[in-house]
Formats: structure tokens, C-alpha cells, sequence
């Protein structure tokens, strides 16, 4: 009842699942994944205990395919699992068994798998193999690329309800102390493949740094512009005159914290420079 894609990226050296059914919160069984030991999926008829069993022998150095030999050898409903795995080395094997409802099959690339069943037919698969081979950028982007171009070619047969996005790297996760970098879940919702993309863009407008290249000075105009802005919000009471002196940074440095932007401006760097891509998130949100 699902179609999804796991994958790894050395460059990042980060694993990854993307998931999307007609089933409410798919993310929350579907989708396992480990820094330094893999990725993996388990769907159709789901074994849930195959994520963290799976992630454990992989963890220990056993590739995806002996990983997946080994589950499914002690698993009397084998017949009936989807699985899709990717160890710490890349390596990915999958799994549709026999009895799982049609459409149902995987396609395996370097690095990558996807696998779905009850889908409109090999579209959908074929959509995803083919994007995700031929995009560049962040793991996470080019899966739910993936996951988008096999949700227009198709997808689900029986229809849209939830979609989720997982990917892990060592040290990835807030602050540092974990390794979920994004874990992100549409759990119930009309089109949630589309909104599981625009959560993904609130994620890289919060948690992403700003690059160099998108640093702009504070002059007067955009001074005014954020002054009147912290007027409308409550968090200036002086008046409007394109001067960025210390009133003005610190009125600023409290809607940042209400905003939750403090990766992309703080008091500890230039705070004479504002990132574009937050002026144009301000801009866009308080016009």
C-alpha cells in the first residue's frame, strides 16, 4: 500500500527513507534508518521489527543483501513483505514478496532502492529510479524528488494520505548529540507529498546556514524596512530613521528567536549583514 525509495550518499555520508500511502502516518512504521549502518523500509504486508533488526546487523558490518537474507529466511510471511534496504557502504537490496498485491515490484540503482505495491503499475517505480539517479544536491531533496515524480506518474493506486522524509548523518541532529538530521512527517493530509516538500523547505530555511554568496549589508533602506516591520510586531518602540545601531539589533535578535531563525542571524556574527534568504522569508510572510 506504498511506494518508497531508501538511499545513501557518501558525500554527506548520510541514509535516508522516503515514504508515501494511503495509510495514515506511514513515516512512523515504514521508515528506519541508522548513522553508520544503513536505511531501510518495510512495507506491504509490515514486519515493523525488520527496522530495528535490520539497522542492528548492519550496524555490525553485515551487508543489505545478507541483512535482508537473513530476515526473510526466519520470517514465515516473507511472501508477503516489501522491503528495501542500503547498508553503511551504499550497497542496496530489496525484497517484494510473491503475495504482496499487485502493482508491486522494486527497482535497485547504486546506492539506492525503491519498491512499492497496490500502485497504478511500473511508472511509478521507473519515475523515481530515473530521478533520483540523475539529480544532484542534499539527500533529502533528491528523495523527495523522487517521491514527488513517482507520486505524478502514479503512485498509490488507492490514493494520497501520508508521507514522511528521514535521513541521518553522524552528529546531523540539533545541536550536534544526535544523528537525526531530518525527520519529517505528513501523517494526514490531502496532497501530503506536496506538503512534505514545502516542510522540507521550512527545515532548510531554519536549520540550514547561511552560504556567503547570500549575505547582503544592512544599509539604510533594509534598516527602515525591518524597523517598521519590528514596529508592526511588537518588538520595536523607537522610531523608523535606516539606522542599524544596538536598539535596533537587539529588537531584531528577539523576533529572530520568535521566528526561530537564530541559525541564520545571531548576535555572535556580523550582525551588520542579513541573509537573503531570510529577508525574502520575512518579506514573503509579513507583506
Amino acid at each position: 500500500m506504498t511506494y518508497s525509495i531508501v538511499a545513501f550518499n557518501p558525500d554527506e555520508q548520510a541514509w535516508g527513507v522516503a515514504v508515501a500511502s494511503k495509510f495514515l502516518a506511514v513515516g512512523s512504521l515504514v521508515s528506519w534508518a541508522q548513522a553508520g549502518a544503513g536505511a531501510i523500509a518495510t512495507q506491504a504486508f509490515a514486519r515493523v521489527s525488520l527496522g530495528p533488526d535490520g539497522l542492528k546487523m548492519m550496524a555490525a558490518g553485515t551487508s543489505a543483501q545478507d541483512t535482508l537474507d537473513a530476515l526473510l529466511a526466519n520470517d514465515p510471511h516473507a511472501a508477503s513483505r516489501q522491503v528495501g534496504m542500503v547498508d553503511a557502504q551504499g550497497g542496496a537490496a530489496a525484497h517484494t514478496g510473491r503475495d504482496c498485491q499487485e502493482w508491486a515490484a522494486h527497482r535497485i540503482g547504486k546506492g539506492f532502492a525503491c519498491q512499492g505495491n497496490i500502485l497504478t503499475g511500473p511508472d511509478t517505480l521507473d519515475a523515481m529510479h530515473d530521478t533520483f539517479e540523475r539529480t544532484s544536491g542534499e539527500l533529502a531533496d533528491r528523495l523527495v524528488k523522487a517521491l514527488t515524480a513517482g507520486e505524478k506518474a502514479g503512485g498509490d493506486r488507492r490514493g494520497k494520505q501520508s508521507a514522511a522524509l528521514l535521513v541521518v548523518k553522524p552528529g546531523g541532529g540539533y545541536g550536534g548529540d544526535t544523528d537525526r538530521y531530518i525527520d519529517l512527517r505528513v501523517d494526514d493530509d490531502p496532497a501530503p507529498v506536496k506538503k512534505l516538500r514545502a516542510l522540507l523547505d521550512m527545515h532548510h530555511l531554519h536549520f540550514g546556514e547561511a552560504r556567503p554568496e547570500d549575505l547582503i549589508p544592512i544599509g539604510e533602506a533594509i534598516a527602515r524596512e525591518l524597523q517598521a516591520l519590528l514596529i508592526k510586531q511588537g518588538f520595536y518602540r523607537a522610531e523608523v530613521n535606516g539606522e542599524w545601531n544596538e536598539t535596533s539589533k537587539q529588537a531584531f535578535w528577539q523576533f529572530v528567536g520568535s521566528e526561530n531563525l537564530e541559525e541564520r542571524w545571531n548576535l555572535d556574527g556580523n550582525t551588520d549583514l542579513i541573509d537573503k534568504v531570510v529577508l525574502d522569508y520575512l518579506r514573503k510572510r509579513y507583506k
